[in-house]
């Protein structure tokens, strides 16, 4: 199978943001003769909750949420996946079913590995098994930091972070609005709240001048406002 030289692994930059990192040129290259590439289309699932997987996926472009079905029927979205990231290695690793979906928010292009890449390399690479395991360290403390947040945190303080997370991973436009757009749906699942409890505060932080909307896009225009909701001093 041939690709072009940019899609190459051991040319790709992409790989420079991930556990691939570690890994030989000739390890590289041997991903990149057995590799496919997809082009996902936006609202399109890339694996589902309760799926085993045969490979992971490695974000070429695009923006993917990372979310887990309760046991009432509500989807909490834990994590946005953006380039360079590889979805389903934990899974992967342990043999087990995905416990999360992961569905584009854009349109994607991702770069399926076959597992046994992974297998082999984790067995005769230390390099790489050291940094599958610094990455999947990072992903625990993240985690943890998520259920202390829900527990902790009310629901005011959890959009305020939301925002500044959302500004901060994924940067402004040239007009100052957040560049990864969200319906008030995904927001309010990353928060972790109802729909219109989410609509409810949005507003209330558009009145009080700290963000700007124009349909789904959100300036932030107050940090320091957020800020001290975060903190919890308004």
């Amino acid at each position: 199978m041939s690709h072009p030289i940019e899609s190459r692994c051991e040319n790709c930059i992409v790989r420079q943001l991930n556990t691939l990192k570690a890994l030989t040129k000739e390890e590289l290259k041997r991903i990149s003769d057995s590799k496919e590439m997809k082009n996902i289309k936006k609202g399109a699932s890339i694996f589902n909750e309760g799926d085993r997987l045969n490979g992971v996926f490695c974000v070429r472009d695009g923006v993917s949420k990372l979310s887990k079905m309760s046991d009432n029927g509500k989807d909490q979205i834990v994590k946005l996946a953006t380039k360079g990231e590889l979805l389903g290695q934990r899974s992967v690793i342990t043999e087990e079913s995905t416990n999360l979906s992961a569905v584009a928010l854009n349109d994607m292009q991702v770069c399926f590995i076959p597992k046994t890449h992974l297998k082999d390399n984790i067995s005769n690479n230390i390099k790489f098994t050291n940094a599958i395991l610094q990455q999947l360290a990072t992903d625990l403390k993240f985690a943890d930091d998520v259920i202390v947040n829900m527990a902790q945190k009310n629901v005011k303080q959890r959009l305020a972070e939301s925002l500044k997370y959302l500004e901060d991973n994924f940067g402004k436009d040239e007009d100052g609005f957040i560049k990864v757009i969200l319906t008030r749906e995904d927001i309010a699942n990353i928060v972790g709240t109802a729909k219109e409890a989410c609509i409810r505060q949005l507003t209330t932080f558009k009145k009080s001048g700290w963000i700007e909307t124009d349909g789904k896009r959100i300036k932030i225009i107050n940090d320091k406002a957020l800020y001290n909701i975060i903190e919890g001093f308004k």
